[in-house]
């Protein structure tokens, strides 16, 4: 069996500015004040490192940081709940994520979940918003709730996928399709191989430059992204 990663932002779904409104108004309810600064677009950073960035970038003293992004954390999910109207009207589905989705799920042998930088919850309002989740097993994702070091995500799910379909994952039989130059660290870091897809604020040549193992304009093509995949793992018993 051959387990397929997806990323949700930018490679699957666009929220447009829903992510930062977020950030901006939980920032101002757990700090009490605007926030002049927010984290850097389409970077791929898991949002438990994204909100210290947030409360560093706007002079946040270091010795509230870890209290205050817990509590930051721990509110973005609700709050980002209650745009799911804004997602379907501000938001968009990037081109051929939902017939590309469909035929991984469809494929034999292929086990298709999400390694994100999102929270789980925050994963699955933004999948569900725009009617994904039937494409994904998500009881065996790796998500930021699980750690904010991205590259040990892939672990995550590679154990969680080995136990629900007694099947071990490694590096050989996983591959990441993703739009960041995060995706393609957390490949080489993590143990798994690579499909970039420029889709997000990365260029083509940026993700193939970075060391992805293959590079795709966008998901279009389902064929060719079922042939890629194909290619580039291998089974193992």
């Amino acid at each position: 069996m051959k387990l397929v990663l997806w990323d949700v932002d930018r490679t699957l779904l666009y929220v447009g500015d829903t992510d930062r409104k977020v950030y901006r108004e939980v920032f101002r309810e757990v700090v009490g004040r605007e926030a002049e600064r927010l984290p850097a677009r389409g970077t791929g950073v898991t949002m438990p490192l994204a909100v210290r960035e947030l409360l560093n970038a706007n002079g946040v003293a270091e010795a509230e940081v870890e209290d205050l992004a817990q509590r930051i954390v721990d509110r973005l999910p609700e709050q980002l709940g209650r745009y799911r109207d804004d997602m379907r009207r501000s938001g968009q589905l990037m081109p051929g994520a939902a017939a590309a989705l469909a035929a991984v799920h469809q494929t034999q042998g292929l086990v298709p979940t999400v390694l994100t930088g999102n929270l789980q919850e925050s994963a699955q309002i933004k999948l569900g918003t725009f009617s994904l989740l039937g494409h994904l097993d998500m009881s065996v994702g790796g998500f930021a709730s699980d750690s904010p070091h991205r590259p040990a995500l892939v672990e995550v799910a590679q154990r969680r996928s080995a136990s629900a379909y007694e099947c071990e994952f490694r590096r050989e039989n996983s591959v990441i399709i993703g739009d960041s130059l995060e995706d393609v660290r957390t490949g080489q870091e993590g143990g798994a191989k690579v499909i970039g897809v420029a889709s997000g604020t990365t260029s083509f040549d940026q993700l193939a430059d970075a060391g992805a193992d293959y590079v795709l304009t966008d998901l279009t093509d389902v064929k060719l992204l079922l042939n890629v995949i194909d290619e580039l793992t291998s089974c193992t018993s």
